[in-house]
Parts: structure tokens; C-alpha cells; sequence
């Protein structure tokens, strides 16, 4: 059975780059179909930049991983941003961690995250 599931930044990026927590990450989205907020893609590349400068040496090949990213399909939902501001507000997230949250929220789907504070506050119950 495919279920939907919100993949945060932090988790995309760790299977990506190849970093230690990216065999979690991976067994968490067997079988998942993904959805992400529009901001995803910048986040990705933000990551891949930040990669490079600090490992310029490793260029080519970090432009290469960041290329595999063209080849998974990610669904990106419509939120309401007046609700993502105010889940921001009450949690105290940023805009953009709350908008993986509502996401989620929305669809019934679980989150695939290594934030912790994300998690911590998605454990609490806050609620869209």
C-alpha cells in the first residue's frame, strides 16, 4: 500500500548527500508517494550550495547528487499561508519548518523529518 508522505529538507537532503541518516530516512519512505511545500526545491539547493562551499573540492560531485533530486516525484500541495503564520506564531517555528508541519496536518500524512525541533513540536499535538 503507497501512502503520502511530507519530506522535510533535512531528510531529503541527508539521502541526497548520502549523509549517516540517510538509511533511516530511506526505510521511513518505502512505499511512500511525497509531498513537500513549493519551497522545497530552494531549500534543496540551499543545502547543495552550503555543501559546496564547504567542500569545494567535492563540487562536481555534489552537483551530481543534487541533480538525482529531477528523479523523484514530489507532489507540492496549495497551503493556506494566513494558517501556516499562525501555526508559526503558536509554535514557534519558522514560516518555512511550519509549512512542512501543516502539510502534513492537511493531508494526514506522516513527517519525514530530522529537525528537532520540528519533531518536538509535531509530538506536542499542535494542531493547523
Amino acid at each position: 500500500m503507497v501512502t503520502i508522505k511530507v519530506i522535510d529538507a533535512s531528510a531529503f537532503g541527508a539521502v541526497l548527500f548520502n549523509e549517516p541518516e540517510a538509511q533511516i530516512v530511506i526505510a521511513r519512505l518505502h512505499n511512500s508517494h511525497l509531498a513537500a511545500p513549493a519551497l522545497f526545491p530552494f531549500e534543496i539547493a540551499s543545502i547543495c550550495l552550503k555543501k559546496i562551499r564547504r567542500y569545494p573540492e567535492q563540487r562536481n560531485l555534489l552537483y551530481a547528487a543534487y541533480r538525482m533530486a529531477d528523479h523523484v516525484e514530489i507532489e507540492y500541495p496549495s497551503i493556506k499561508m494566513d494558517s501556516v503564520i499562525e501555526l508559526a506564531d503558536k509554535t514557534g517555528l519558522t514560516v518555512y519548518d511550519a509549512s512542512y508541519l501543516y502539510l502534513a496536518q492537511t493531508l494526514g500524512a506522516e513527517l519525514v523529518t530530522l529537525d528537532k525541533q520540528l519533531l518536538e513540536v509535531q509530538r506536542s499535538g499542535f494542531e493547523v
